[in-house]
């Protein structure tokens, strides 16, 4: 005799209806994602934009301290994430670089190491000794 467990039909869902179910926000996520693009490059962008500003200051620390401004990354005490191409654990979307600098003013640059939204375009920003941040190339 069989059990009364075994021979009970439980309500559940085929594979077909879950399948369907699948596909269909598969379509809306590809549907919305030309629409996030541009709100994940600005969302990187402030990778950009908070690592410049540190940079800032502290291009203006050594700047109070040695009258006149350094090219080098290592003499100001800014230490480069690592870039998220070099490795899977790491983190950093933009490559900082200091372009110019001297007695006068300097000028760094944030230039990004993966294009966002695969357009072919990098995004880059600037910022100098007035703190005045640009965005050179949109992505």
């Amino acid at each position: 005799m069989k059990s009364p467990v075994l021979t009970k039909r439980l309500p559940g869902y085929t594979l077909t209806e879950i399948l369907v179910v699948l596909v269909i926000i598969g379509i809306l996520i590809l549907l919305a994602l030309p629409n996030l693009l541009p709100l994940i490059t600005k969302a990187k962008s402030t990778e950009a934009k908070l690592q410049l500003e540190h940079l800032h200051s502290m291009e203006k620390n050594y700047f109070y301290e040695h009258s006149k401004y350094s090219t080098d990354l290592n003499d100001i005490g800014f230490i480069q994430e690592k870039l998220s191409t070099d490795g899977k654990d790491n983190r950093a979307n933009y490559r900082i670089t200091i372009t110019s600098a001297n007695n006068t003013g300097f000028t760094a640059r944030a230039t990004a190491v993966v294009d966002f939204n695969g357009n072919g375009t990098y995004n880059v920003w600037e910022i100098d000794q007035d703190k005045t941040l640009r965005e050179v190339t949109p992505d």
